[in-house]
């Protein structure tokens, strides 16, 4: 048996190791602390600035400021283009964990549509993840109350007020002042990124795009205060925007609307200029479009059904539309003839029915099938004789011909302030062989000399020529702008004119001769437009145009009692401008499906020109602003 010997306690040497541990510890505290001084010295002053201004950037959030975009009024303040509240829901890219599921849930929400998600996505990869992109646009109330129920399952994605284009005109001023359209990613890369901050449209067409810097204005900003879910609390800071410039346009809201019934349906242009000056008093393109459908982007089944619309009213036909312009050149070749000393006004030339080349065995028809006897320019113009202008365009040559008819803007475009203008085609040598790769013949020539073969022009090409054989061979550039505004009451502000041309010289009696032969198209015995200035105060000349839209298979003449064989076979024109002495507005008129131009297109001409007088002594529409100081 073992006995265990009992420990004695040893209290100096405890109470030595109490001591150290205590002063260990403490100075392990007291380091700790410095430690955290230190570093709290640090955060809160020698890295304050930085750590404040990250502080604030997560409170603190600027918000973009789209301008709202300049309104379009017609020359006696109607308004053409207007900017309306609206709602869009928009996506914070960066705060959306799973965007695919998101959006599937969303959808069960408020409806999202094929093209919605197709410009969504589209959109995504030309923004940056923490810009806004929106997904749909022109919210309604139904949709708006259902997603704020849902509000808080979808971070990320709010209601957005904004401002929204509307066309109150409807398809009335498609064509020439256009829409606004979602901007897309090409767009967006030549954009100035700051200054379409927190914009989505864009001009795609028309006075739109076509003033697209002067109606845009500049953004503005917001500094807004936000919580942890990044939901604006408050405002701290507002900068307005610049809103942009209101246009004033030289075209008539009544008058354009008077051309464009004047149609009755069937295609083709009008364009309504005036002589003096060059201003756009109407242009219209039947049949048109509703431009509201591209506001907020047109569905696939509504684009698709303009697509395959067989009349094509997406296309404008006043700028856009190359025709063979026909006997409505008759006018200007004619004067050529006596300006190049080829012809005097007293001058004949036998008209049997058939013209023959010298040498040639094949004839080329006039419009009588047994001639209209021997005739003047006068008269040749009056009763629109082939026979005569083929042999005034043989004995011109193609390269006469085409340099005098280049002067009055044919082969070019008239420089009117809308995109995408075409050029036409004005028939020469160097043309054929640039295009077609052949010589030129003889044959050409004598078909250039009725408006036929090569040639192509567009309505506008000729209102511009028109208005340039009016006034004295002044060639005026068409175009549309009249003043600018600085806001809603601010002051107007005339827009430059562009610079005319110079002049054709003509002598005054060569050009008696040929305005006495467009008057008597309207008012002589055998005019092919006899009667249509009955009961109108003023004198009308004019000149009717029967162009070929494919050519006759046979060598028997038409039959003139078939008008709907005519109608598909022919394009009717028809130019006028009164008053013939002092002439204030010019019209042309072009039917795609015409039989003749004196019965089709000269009674559209008319119905205009009765507008335009009842305009002359009319008060602006009620409600409008007539603007101040405008031509």
């Amino acid at each position: 048996m073992s006995l265990t010997r009992p420990r004695i306690k040893d209290e100096r040497r405890e109470g030595y190791l109490f001591r150290v541990r205590a002063v260990t510890g403490f100075a392990l505290i007291l380091l700790a602390m410095l430690v955290l001084a230190t570093r709290f010295f640090w955060l809160q002053v020698v890295e304050h600035d930085e750590y404040a201004s990250r502080s604030t950037q997560n409170r603190v959030r600027l918000r973009a400021l789209p301008p709202p975009r300049g309104l379009i009024y017609d020359r006696n303040g109607v308004l053409l283009a207007d900017n309306v509240p609206a709602f869009r829901l928009d996506v914070v890219p960066e705060r959306v964990k799973d965007m695919p599921a998101m959006l599937a849930r969303l959808g069960t929400i408020v409806p999202l549509s094929k093209e919605d998600l197709k410009d969504f996505r589209r959109s995504l990869k030309s923004h940056r993840a923490f810009q806004s992109v929106p997904l749909k646009m022109r919210l309604n109330e139904d949709e708006i109350d259902r997603f704020a129920v849902n509000r808080w399952r979808f971070p990320g994605v709010d209601v957005v007020p904004y401002l929204s284009r509307h066309y109150p005109q409807g398809a009335l001023f498609a064509h020439v002042i256009g829409h606004v359209g979602r901007i897309n990613a090409e767009e967006l890369r030549h954009l100035d990124a700051d200054r379409y901050d927190g914009t989505t449209h864009i001009g795609k067409t028309g006075i739109e795009k076509y003033y697209e810097s002067v109606l845009h204005g500049e953004p503005g900003y917001e500094v807004v205060e936000v919580n942890a879910d990044q939901r604006v609390q408050r405002v701290l800071q507002t900068h307005p925007p610049v809103p942009g410039k209101n246009l004033y346009l030289s075209l008539d809201a009544r008058l354009q609307k008077a051309a464009y019934d004047a149609f009755q349906g069937q295609a083709g242009a009008a364009v309504v200029l005036d002589p003096r000056n060059g201003q756009v008093l109407a242009m219209v393109s039947v049949p048109s479009f509703d431009p509201n459908l591209f506001v907020g982007g047109i569905s696939s089944s509504d684009y698709r059904q303009l697509l395959e619309d067989p009349e094509k009213p997406l296309i404008d036909r006043a700028i856009n539309g190359g025709y063979q312009p026909g006997s409505t050149l008759k006018p200007y070749i004619g004067l050529g003839g006596l300006e190049l000393g080829l012809r005097t006004p007293s001058d004949t030339v036998l008209s049997t029915g058939v013209f023959y080349i010298p040498g040639q065995e094949r004839g080329y028809r006039d419009d009588q099938r047994y001639g209209a006897g021997r005739v003047d320019l006068e008269q040749a113009i009056e009763q629109s004789v082939n026979t005569y202008f083929y042999k005034l365009a043989l004995d011109m040559g193609i390269d006469k011909l085409s340099r005098w008819m280049a002067g009055f803007g044919f082969g070019k475009p008239t420089g009117i302030d809308l995109p995408g203008e075409s050029s036409g085609v004005l028939p020469t040598r160097a043309w054929k062989r640039a295009f077609r790769h052949q010589p030129w013949y003889l044959g050409e020539t004598v078909i250039a000399g009725i408006g036929q073969g090569y040639w192509v022009v567009t309505p506008l090409q000729l209102a511009h020529a028109l208005s340039t054989l009016a006034d004295g061979g002044i060639p005026r550039p068409p175009h549309l702008l009249l003043a600018t505004q600085d806001g809603v009451d601010g002051p107007r502000h005339q827009a430059a004119q562009p610079a005319a041309g110079k002049r054709i010289p003509y002598d005054a009696a060569d050009w008696q001769t040929v305005l006495d032969g467009m008057l008597a198209v309207v008012y002589g015995k055998k005019g092919t437009a006899r009667g249509l200035g009955d009961g109108f105060p003023y004198l009308i000349a004019g000149k009717t145009g029967t162009a070929e839209r494919y050519s006759r298979t046979t060598k028997a003449y038409q039959d003139r009692s078939n008008l709907k064989a005519l109608a598909r076979r022919h394009r009717a024109w028809f130019e006028a401008f009164t008053p013939a002495k002092d002439p204030r507005v010019a019209v042309v008129v072009e039917v795609d499906r015409g039989a003749w131009g004196g019965s089709v297109a000269a009674p559209i001409a008319r119905k205009i020109l009765n507008a335009w007088l009842n305009d002359q002594a009319s008060p602006p529409p009620a409600g409008s602003t007539p603007p101040e100081n405008l031509p």
